[in-house]
C-alpha cells in the first residue's frame, strides 16, 4: 500500500470514528438521518394528551406525516407526565403504542419533565409547594368568632360619580377626555355615572392608550383584592389591564382579564402583593386599543385575607396580638388555616387569583376575644396570567416529586432523552425556604439545574438531556438589570448559567434578531450544543435567518418546529427552509 493510500485510509477511519463519537455524544438513535443532513436533529414540539382516542389518532397521523417530511424527533409535553400513577390503563397503552410508532418511524422521543416555571403539574401533587409571597403583620379583628381582615383602603371616587368635565375626580393619567374618555350617565352599573372609553385608535392612533390611574397609599407586604364592573360593546383591544404598579416601577400583578368583545356588566377581579412598596398606582385601561366601547364602574379595593395561603415549613403562619407581644396557637386558639382552593380551582393543579377566602373560626377556650385586633403574617401563592404558578425550588419535597416523575416517565415511556422544562420562572426567592439559604434566585436556579440533572442521570443513565434557553440567557430572562415579574431583586436570574452542565443541550428560543447571535455565542462559549426552536406560529421561513445568525458558531445541532397553538400545517415549509 502506498503512503498516499495509507494516509487516505487513516483519514477515512478517523472521519468515521469522529462521526461515531459525535453520535455517541448526542446519545440519540437518529444516526442514519444525521449522515445526510447538516442538522442532526430535526424535531417538532408537541403538547398533547393521549387519553382521548381522538387525540391519539390525531397524534399518530401527525407522526407519520412529519417522519415522511424528514423530521427525526419529537418532544412530547403532557401535564399527565406528573400523574402517571393516577391514570387509567388506557393512557399507558396509548403511550406504548406511540412509543413503538416512534421507533418504527425512527423518531427520537424526548419527554418534557422538570416543570420549574409552569409548575402546575408538579403542584397538582402538593399545591403548598408553590413559591410564596410574604404578608407581614396584616391587621385582622375578631368578629362573630372568626378572623376578619380589618383594613380600610382609601380609594377615591371608585364609582366614577364625580367628574370635572370628562375627567373623573381623584383619578389621573386620563387619556383624551372628551375624545376617548367620557362621563356616561345613561350606562352605569351603580350610582349615577360610569367611565366610558371608546374609539381609541381613532383619536390616539400612535400609542392607542386609554387609561385611568389612581395612587393608593398602602402598607408594604400586604395582599389586596381589586374588583371592578366592566361592560363592552363591539370592543376591540389588546393588552387590557387592571394593573398595580409599585413605587419602584415593578408591576405587582399579572392576570389576563376575561373581557369579551360584547358583554353585559361583569365583575372582574385581580389580586396583588405590595411587596416593598407603600405607594401603588392602580391602572384601568388598555395599552393597545382599537375600536368599540368599554365602561368601567364600581372599583373596590380591600384586603385579600387568606386567599391562596400556603402551608408548609418554608411558609410559616403566625397570628399575634396587635402589639406583637403574644403569639396565638393554631389548633388551640383558632382552627387550622387552609384555603381548600389553593392550587385546586377547579381541579388539582389549577389556580385562580381570586375566590372567596376561607373563613377561620376560633376554637373553644381560645384566648382571643370578640372585637380584639390581631396581626397575621403568612405566605400566599402568586398566579401569573392564565393560572400559571411556579414552585419553590428550595423545598426538599419538590425534588422527591421530581425524582418520582423521572422514574415514572422512564418506566412507562422509555424515552430517548429528556427536555427539562425550566422556562419563564416568574416567582421565586421570597419565602423562608429560599431566604434561609442566603442565595440569590440565580444561585438557587443554578443549584436546581444541577440537582435536576443528577436526578435524570441517576434514573436513566446515558440518556441525553436538553433544556430551554431563556432562564440562562443574559440577553433574555437572565439579564443583569431590571425586575423579572415577581422574582426577588433586580437582575435576579443573571449568572444562572453557571450551574448549567456542558453536556446539556440548550433548546434556544431567542427570537430577537438583534441579540440572537450574542445568545448563540454565549451558549457556544459555555460548551453547550444548541437546537434552534423556531417558528412560534409566525412565518416558518424565518428559521433561515436563525441559521444565518448561527453561521460560524460551533455546536448548533438542529432545529425544532415549535408551536404554542398546535398548528402543524407549516412543518414541510419550515424544514425546507432549514435545509
Amino acid at each position: 500500500m502506498t503512503a498516499k493510500a495509507l494516509t487516505a485510509n487513516i483519514l477515512a477511519v478517523k472521519s468515521s470514528i469522529q462521526a461515531f463519537l459525535f453520535v455517541l455524544l448526542l446519545g440519540l438513535p437518529g444516526y442514519l438521518s444525521a449522515q445526510t443532513s447538516p442538522l442532526p436533529h430535526r424535531w417538532i414540539y408537541l403538547q398533547t394528551g393521549l387519553l382521548p382516542d381522538a387525540h391519539r389518532a390525531k397524534t399518530m397521523a401527525l407522526l407519520e406525516r412529519v417522519a415522511s417530511e424528514g423530521y427525526n424527533g419529537v418532544v412530547f409535553a403532557d401535564f399527565k407526565f406528573m400523574r402517571w400513577d393516577t391514570l387509567p390503563p388506557g393512557y399507558t397503552n396509548h403511550w406504548r403504542e406511540l412509543r413503538e410508532t416512534c421507533r418504527r418511524l425512527k423518531l427520537d422521543l424526548i419527554a418534557a419533565v422538570m416543570p420549574m416555571g409552569y409548575s402546575n403539574s408538579l403542584l397538582s401533587r402538593d399545591p403548598n409547594l408553590a413559591e410564596g409571597l410574604p404578608v407581614r403583620d396584616a391587621p385582622f379583628v375578631i368578629r362573630k368568632g372568626t378572623l376578619v381582615p380589618n383594613e380600610s383602603v382609601p380609594i377615591l371616587n371608585g364609582g366614577f360619580e364625580a367628574f370635572n368635565n370628562n375627567t373623573p375626580a381623584g383619578w389621573a393619567f386620563v387619556d383624551s377626555p372628551g375624545e376617548i374618555s367620557f362621563r356616561d350617565t345613561s350606562v352605569k352599573n351603580e350610582g349615577t355615572a360610569s367611565l366610558r372609553m371608546q374609539d381609541v385608535a381613532r383619536y390616539e392612533p400612535r400609542h392607542r392608550h386609554a387609561r385611568v390611574c389612581q395612587k393608593l397609599q398602602l402598607a408594604p407586604f400586604r395582599t389586596y383584592h381589586v374588583s371592578v364592573s366592566v361592560k363592552t360593546q363591539d370592543w376591540v383591544a389588546e393588552d387590557i389591564r387592571i394593573m398595580a404598579l409599585g413605587s419602584d416601577g415593578r408591576t405587582l400583578n399579572y392576570q389576563i382579564l376575561p373581557i369579551l368583545r360584547t358583554m353585559d356588566w361583569t365583575r372582574l377581579d385581580i389580586t396583588f402583593n405590595t411587596l416593598d412598596s407603600s405607594e401603588v398606582s392602580l391602572y384601568l385601561g388598555t395599552w393597545a386599543g382599537v375600536s368599540g366601547t368599554l365602561w368601567w364602574d364600581d372599583v373596590r379595593v380591600e384586603p385579600a385575607g387568606f386567599v391562596n395561603v400556603l402551608r408548609r415549613a418554608g411558609t410559616p403562619l403566625r397570628i399575634t396580638s396587635n402589639s406583637g407581644a403574644i403569639t396565638y396557637e393554631e389548633g388551640r386558639d383558632f382552627e387550622t388555616i387552609r384555603d381548600p382552593l389553593t392550587g385546586m380551582d377547579p381541579w388539582a393543579g389549577d389556580s385562580t387569583s381570586w375566590h372567596t377566602p376561607p373563613v377561620v373560626h376560633l376554637l373553644p377556650g381560645s384566648r382571643l376575644q370578640e372585637g380584639q385586633r390581631v396581626r397575621a403574617s403568612y405566605y400566599h401563592a402568586a398566579i401569573i396570567y392564565e393560572g400559571s404558578v411556579a414552585c419553590c425550588m428550595s423545598d426538599p419535597k419538590v425534588y422527591e416529586i421530581l425524582a418520582e416523575q423521572a422514574k415514572q416517565v422512564r418506566d412507562s415511556l422509555q424515552p430517548d432523552g429528556y427536555l427539562m422544562s425550566h422556562d419563564e420562572i416568574r416567582v421565586q426567592g421570597w419565602d423562608e425556604s429560599c431566604a434561609r439559604r442566603g442565595l440569590t434566585p440565580a444561585e438557587i436556579l443554578a443549584d436546581n439545574v444541577g440537582r435536576c440533572v443528577d436526578i435524570l442521570k441517576k434514573s436513566d443513565p446515558g440518556k441525553p438531556l436538553f433544556i430551554w434557553s431563556d432562564m440562562f440567557d443574559p440577553n433574555h430572562n437572565a439579564r443583569s438589570k431590571g425586575f423579572y415579574y415577581l422574582v426577588k431583586g433586580k437582575g435576579p436570574w443573571n449568572g444562572a448559567w453557571k450551574g448549567l452542565p456542558r453536556d446539556v443541550t440548550v433548546v434556544n428560543w431567542q427570537m430577537n434578531p438583534g441579540t440572537r447571535r450574542n445568545t448563540l455565542s454565549h451558549f457556544s462559549g459555555l460548551g453547550n450544543r444548541q437546537i434552534l426552536a423556531g417558528y412560534y406560529d409566525s412565518d416558518p421561513r424565518m428559521i433561515t435567518s436563525w441559521l444565518d445568525d448561527a453561521k460560524g458558531i460551533p455546536g448548533v445541532a438542529g432545529v425544532m418546529y415549535t408551536t404554542w397553538c398546535g398548528n402543524f400545517s407549516h412543518t414541510r415549509e419550515f424544514l425546507k427552509a432549514a435545509q
